[in-house]
């Protein structure tokens, strides 16, 4: 019979359907490593002009084979779909339907028929939304199980059925509590329709997820990416786009995701990362970084590049053979003005005044009947005494040296910050007072720059000189960033749309974010959309349910995540006498599948590192890969965030809470600890809990 491209006739089912969709899976393996075989075969000797072609064309072919790679423990496919009529066909009576196997990559046959379908292509769609409710024209939903890489299971529902009531699905629940161990994976065969919905949301728009522990907003965002670059390749290939990360630790935690998905380009970093004009080795006390991550910085920064320009007083005199061209003050102020009035970079109004002069000099050769052309204006743009005039009008500014001119001239800053910043602030963010005794920085290699310094340099550079757009953005754990550090991100898709990932309740620094309507504004994406995740996969209900009563300290009115898995979890309160007792907590745990973190506050760390050698038990640090042999990760508080274990050992909450400047971001640094557990959770302590656990 005739079909439509991209699906397979709908067949009468076989005696053994496990044996039926294995043969399937062997099938579509052999058909993918034809796949791969045939680009690894291509011969470009005779296809590029030259060296720089085949070498990009070299680099995409691997890029290519890489993504063919069949990961013998991912399953192919994870589902399957019976639609009742062909998509796109008219649902006339009698029309037969198609059934599609729905996987992480597209697959087909020596004939080009599809036996995959990419889990981002339409015909997918239905496989994560379709309900008893809405079938979207889905007559059967199939789910697979697997072993390693063996299917060994599968489970349907029968969505038009009124027979069959709707039901969890078993195996959804099996994967969603499957233990924990090496890098986070991918989440495509348990995307819930809440979830797809966010991913599938289109390029043009920026999207805000509000989430709480465990509702899957970094997985959605790092799919949201894999489906953009699946609906807009080309573009994103010119753009590029750019996942960011609270540190190094969850950017190696979450860098299998995308590869998983068959996509290689992605590039991966910090907010530091991007801001990495110059060498950071030192801190700022909190009172300063919140001054140095204001918003209101920007301004003092425009006004203190912007005061370089010297309105003209004088005339510019060009000499070319025996004539002479006079521009005089006024009309040279006029220039100056407008270049000004229109708020263009500073570099790039800068390299525009020499061109504009230039021009002005053109119009009175014009008018005394020469004929000049544009090389005649290049060449009076390069004359010495209008290169002289643009360098005493408008100089050139370096940004990091006007950072530092800021932070350690202070009738500078004062004359800069006047209105913006009161006098004790400015005191504040000042390396030396006068009379202080500090020895004056003399230059920028000198410098001790912290971290929020480089933000300011990132800023004073943007103003300089247009900083390059991405086409799209994914920023995590952004509840932790200051309004110049989301200035900072924002430049980078500033043509482009973001996707902003966090959780209010989880934001654990002194300027941390206070509404998201606020982010989105320092973002420059005031239009963002802003989503909400409740429904919690990860974090078990007896868990979440403990955690969440920090909730009215630290988030008011935040609604809290609802666990939607039926195993309650493992919770266990543990007070203790000795370190020996907490190391006993880990080696309990560690008799259970999967992988074990045992976080505690930062000063408590080198003691429980000590106590776990002297126990003869091995263990690794926040983001290295767990291996058979080692599966307890010892984690300062203050890298928690972001990472997940089957099993969770907290060391002393109390501590937690007093290794952060102020209760409340103490509190909050808690909440996260709290809640990076999987299937259980014990709380060991010596000293009293905190009191709003009570």
């Amino acid at each position: 019979m005739s079909r439509p491209s991209g699906g397979t006739p709908l067949s009468t089912p076989a005696d053994d359907p496990l044996s039926r969709e294995r043969s399937h899976l062997a099938s579509s393996r052999s058909a993918l490593r034809a796949m791969r075989e045939d680009v690894q075969s291509l011969d470009i000797k005779d296809v590029t002009a030259n060296w720089v072609n085949a070498e990009v064309l070299s680099r995409q072919i691997d890029d290519r084979i890489k993504a063919l790679a069949d990961l013998s423990d991912t399953p192919l496919f994870f589902g399957r779909l019976n639609y009742l009529h062909s998509p796109g066909a008219e649902q006339a009576e009698g029309a037969a339907g198609e059934q599609f196997y729905i996987g992480r990559r597209h697959v087909h046959d020596a004939d080009g028929d599809p036996m995959v379908i990419d889990w981002r292509a339409p015909v997918s769609q239905p496989f994560y939304r379709a309900s008893k409710k809405d079938p979207l024209d889905i007559s059967l939903r199939r789910r697979f199980g697997y072993t390693g890489g063996d299917l060994t299971a599968y489970e349907d529902e029968h969505l038009m059925d009124p027979a069959e009531a709707a039901a969890t699905s078993k195996l959804l629940q099996q994967e969603i509590e499957r233990p924990r161990v090496g890098p986070m994976r991918d989440i495509v065969a348990t995307i819930q329709p809440e979830q797809d919905e966010i991913v599938r949301s289109g390029l043009g728009g920026t999207v805000c997820v509000q989430g709480g522990p465990g509702t899957g907003k970094t997985a959605v965002g790092l799919h949201r990416v894999a489906y953009l670059l699946y609906a807009h390749r080309e573009r994103l290939a010119r753009t590029g786009t750019l996942v960011i990360g609270p540190n190094k630790s969850f950017l190696h935690y979450i860098e299998q995701v995308l590869p998983a998905l068959g996509e290689l380009t992605v590039r991966q970093g910090t907010v530091d990362d991007l801001v990495a004009h110059v060498e950071v080795r030192g801190t700022d006390e909190a009172p300063a970084a919140v001054i140095k991550g204001d918003a209101r910085m920007a301004e003092v920064l425009r006004r203190a590049i912007y005061s370089h320009v010297t309105i003209p007083t004088e005339p510019v005199m060009v000499v070319r053979g025996s004539r002479r061209w006079r521009v005089p003050a006024y009309e040279l102020e006029a220039i100056v003005r407008e270049l000004l009035d229109r708020d263009i970079r500073y570099g790039a109004a800068r390299e525009a005044l020499p061109q504009r002069i230039a021009h002005a000099v053109l119009v009175q050769m014009e008018r005394s009947g020469e004929a000049p052309d544009d090389r005649v204006q290049d060449a009076v743009a390069r004359n010495t005494a209008v290169k002289a005039a643009v360098k005493a009008v408008w100089p050139p500014v370096e940004p990091a040296k006007l950072v530092l001119r800021l932070l350690t001239d202070a009738d500078f800053l004062a004359a800069h910050a006047d209105g913006i910043l009161d006098e004790d602030e400015q005191k504040t963010i000042l390396w030396a007072l006068p009379g202080s005794g500090k020895r004056a920085v003399r230059s920028v290699k000198a410098a001790k720059w912290s971290a929020a310094d480089a933000v300011l340099i990132d800023e004073a550079t943007d103003l300089v000189q247009r900083t390059h757009s991405l086409g799209h953005v994914v920023l995590d754990e952004a509840q932790d960033l200051s309004p110049m550090q989301y200035r900072a991100v924002g430049r980078r898709c500033t043509t482009g749309s973001a996707t902003v990932l966090g959780d209010l309740a989880q934001g654990t620094t002194p300027w941390a974010t206070r509404s998201w309507d606020e982010a989105l504004a320092h973002l420059g994406k005031s239009d963002g959309m802003i989503e909400e995740l409740t429904a919690g996969f990860r974090v078990p209900t007896d868990v979440i349910t403990y955690a969440s009563r920090l909730l009215p300290h630290i988030a008011p009115g935040l609604t809290p995540v609802a666990s939607v898995r039926e195993n309650p979890g493992f919770f266990d309160l543990r007070a203790t006498t000795a370190t020996a007792e907490v190391v006993a907590a880990c080696e309990e745990l560690l008799g259970n599948e999967g992988s074990t973190g045992l976080i505690a506050a930062d000063a408590r760390i080198p003691e429980l590192a000590e106590a776990l050698t002297a126990a003869g038990i091995g263990y690794i640090d926040p983001g290295e890969e767990t291996t058979v042999d080692t599966r307890l990760t010892l984690v300062p508080a203050s890298l928690a965030k972001g990472l997940e274990y089957d099993y969770v050992v907290l060391d002393e909450p109390q501590a937690v809470v007093d290794g952060e400047p102020d209760e409340r971001t103490g509190l909050r640094r808690l909440y996260v600890s709290l809640t990076r557990a999987v299937s259980g959770l014990i709380v060991t302590h010596r000293a009293p809990l905190p009191p709003q656990l009570a």
